[in-house]
């Protein structure tokens, strides 16, 4: 995947979200953790897109080395229609 580019994944969640204090997200933000992020079909980075109250409309964080990722979102549901 490239920077930037919309990837659809299913979501199963409406509670957990991802906070941290403003270091934190300042830390993440500066050293390009943040994996993904909720926006909109279009990919606008709006309230409406983010569907459990995330900062930043976080879905997924790198770790600092970028070898691992912890994410909200469901990419196993994509794998069977039934699902």
């Amino acid at each position: 995947y490239q920077s930037d580019q919309i990837v659809n994944i299913p979501v199963a969640h409406h509670d957990g979200n991802y906070f941290a204090d403003a270091d934190t997200l300042k830390s993440l933000n500066d050293n390009g953790q943040i994996a993904f992020r909720y926006v909109t079909a279009e990919g606008q980075l709006e309230a409406a897109a983010n569907p459990n109250g995330s900062q930043e409309n976080i879905a997924g964080i790198f770790n600092n080395k970028k070898n691992v990722l912890g994410m909200m979102p469901h990419p196993e549901r994509h794998s069977d229609p039934a699902v």
